[in-house]
């Protein structure tokens, strides 16, 4: 019940007066439904049935005296209009609150798109890092779709809810002693299949499971794809594939049979309490005919309604896991949240560094109740407009301490300065925006050259985009590309080679014009001649900007102006390149001279 009600808390605050305009349309479709079968015994009276009469009837005998007052001559016509009239406006209430409804439920479902989808740009890393992205796809797309289905039933049963209310009251007003005995069966009823309720919840909570599996092994498949062609692993991610759709086809239809056994044991007993009913009033209680005939009818309209409010609750049961999904996603998020806005009315400007960065006693571990730190004391002084290179083994805290320069890991202790001045929340956002980054895995879209470019700097010239393919060596492979910088290049930019796309990122990030550029272990996955370009493109950017490298292969770093060498989240040397490599007892020397022997 909790759940239903926050959802109806960010559906009144989402629609406001949409959503009372939806239930009042609702009221009034339903009120002109009733008076609509309320004129059905009066029509049956001047047809020519005699034991019928209508002055017994709610609403319509003070109606029809009203219009005898007025001289008008009561006869079959004046019914069947006053009954068609009704019917057209009830009928263009309804569509109206049909589309209303449409309007609603669609554009909540995008309203909690953007929600999420903001939400997740404002986490920072460190929630990325525990989670897998899979289910951020399966959670944008099947489980909102879900929630959207569900505000779709909570609609449908509110409007449902006023249609029986109001047909239960003109019952009440006609016979409140029949109306009564139906009432107290449907509660009965309605208390005995309330299992049904929990069991759909307990499948919509196996459908978000299964769901989360499926979207979570099949990204990690497809991401995967060469590995598992080129190691003929075909028939075992199939039979895993075939394993999980058995699963959610059987979730499906256990659900479906739910819905079904609970409504052949509606209509079942309905037929037994309709048998009884009428046994009850005409022959023990001698009741007109026509309240008999009213009620009957009534309750013969209503009793769809009843089962489908039913049906409304069991459906609702089975999408609430979704629901609470968004809602844990959005409560961690929050958690998580960056402290500054991911948009401002304002272009953010870069930071300016003139002097350099700096790391004052660093410490960072990603689980707080660890006693082992990825960083620990780190005091690093990098130098403006020079290459700084970092070093060490797997496991050193290279990357760790990478996350820290680019604002992406906040540490636990200690501070980043940038020309003296600490980075705080204020200032990270422009000092991101003075970054340019090129990872070991180049990532490209799949569009064109000239699209993933101007993803960095929207208004860069031709003349801008040239200058930087030339200076990332790439220029000469883009002019023979079949349409050149137009050329779409595919998924992650499968089109291109792994020097390509590496060179291509790095184009980049240059076209940005960062002043700080940084490259994490960039050249490790490239043959000898693509790493001589890169290397070569970064000695035309030195002096131009403050370049920061993590090299696996220290043959790369020879011309840095400062290696720092990494070991068990510490900094255990630091020098320049021929200074720490002459150094025979220390651990950039052994680590040189293993890649050298290998």
């Amino acid at each position: 019940m909790k759940l239903i009600v926050n959802l109806w808390k960010q559906l009144h605050a989402f629609a406001g007066f949409k959503l009372y305009l939806n239930l009042f349309t609702m009221l009034l479709s339903s009120l002109a439904n009733g008076i609509g079968l309320l004129l059905l015994i009066p029509m049956l009276h001047f047809v020519g049935v005699s034991s019928i009469q209508f002055g017994n009837i709610p609403l319509v005998s003070s109606l029809f005296e009203s219009l005898s007052a007025f001289t008008i001559d009561i006869n079959l016509p004046i019914v069947l209009a006053i009954y068609l009239l009704l019917t057209i406006g009830q009928t263009l209430l309804q569509r109206n609150q049909v589309l209303l409804d449409t309007r609603i439920q669609q554009g909540f479902s995008r309203h909690l798109k953007v929600k999420a989808y903001g939400a997740l740009l404002q986490a920072n890393w460190e929630f990325f890092l525990k989670k897998r992205k899979s289910d951020f796809n399966q959670l944008l797309t099947t489980e909102i779709g879900r929630v959207a289905q569900g505000v779709s039933l909570i609609l449908g049963f509110v409007s449902a809810l006023i249609f029986c209310t109001i047909q239960i009251g003109i019952a009440f007003w006609s016979s409140a002693a029949l109306t009564s005995f139906v009432l107290i069966s449907g509660l009965i009823l309605a208390y005995f299949s309330r299992k049904g309720v929990s069991k759909a919840k307990r499948l919509g909570k196996q459908t978000t499971e299964l769901s989360l599996d499926y979207f979570s092994g099949l990204s990690d498949q497809l991401n995967g794809i060469k590995d598992i062609k080129s190691n003929r692993l075909e028939v075992s991610h199939l039979n895993w594939f075939q394993s999980v759709s058995v699963q959610i086809e059987r979730n499906v239809t256990r659900f479906v049979q739910l819905q079904m056994n609970t409504k052949f044991f509606y209509n079942v007993v309905s037929a037994l309490l309709m048998v009884a009913f009428i046994f009850i009033a005409r022959v023990l209680y001698q009741v007109e005919i026509e309240q008999l005939i009213l009620i009957v009818l009534i309750f013969i309209r209503l009793w769809p309604f009843v089962i489908s409010i039913q049906n409304n609750i069991q459906q609702l049961g089975s999408v609430l896991p979704a629901f609470k999904s968004l809602d844990d996603l959005l409560n961690e998020c929050k958690l998580h949240n960056e402290r500054f806005p991911a948009e401002t009315k304002s272009p953010v400007r870069p930071l300016p560094v003139a002097q350099g960065i700096e790391c004052s006693g660093i410490c960072f571990r990603y689980d707080p109740d660890s006693p082992v730190y990825a960083l620990n004391d780190i005091s690093l002084r990098i130098a403006a407009n020079q290459m700084t290179a970092v070093v060490g083994k797997s496991g050193a805290g290279k990357s760790t301490l990478i996350d820290i320069l680019t604002g992406l890991l906040r540490p636990e202790r200690g501070r980043l300065l940038v020309d003296g001045a600490a980075i705080t929340d204020e200032t990270i956002p422009s000092y991101r925006q003075s970054i340019g980054y090129v990872s070991q895995d180049p990532f490209l879209f799949n569009a064109s050259i000239r699209e993933n470019l101007l993803m960095v700097k929207p208004d860069a010239t031709e003349t801008e985009i040239w200058e930087a393919l030339r200076f990332a060596a790439s220029d000469e492979f883009v002019r023979n590309l079949p349409n050149g910088v137009d050329t779409v290049i595919g998924d992650r930019g499968t089109r291109l080679s792994g020097g390509e796309r590496q060179r291509i990122v790095l184009a980049r990030a240059i076209l940005k014009k960062p002043e700080i550029l940084i490259l994490d272990e960039a050249t490790s996955a490239l043959d000898h001649e693509n790493e001589a370009k890169i290397q070569a493109a970064l000695e035309r950017l030195k002096g131009s900007m403050t370049i920061i490298v993590i090299a696996h292969r220290l043959s790369t770093i020879r011309n840095s102006d400062q290696v720092v060498v990494l070991e068990n989240g510490r900094i255990v040397e630091q020098g320049g390149y021929v200074q720490l490599s002459n150094d025979k007892k220390g651990t950039f020397r052994t680590l040189l001279e293993y890649q050298m022997g290998s």
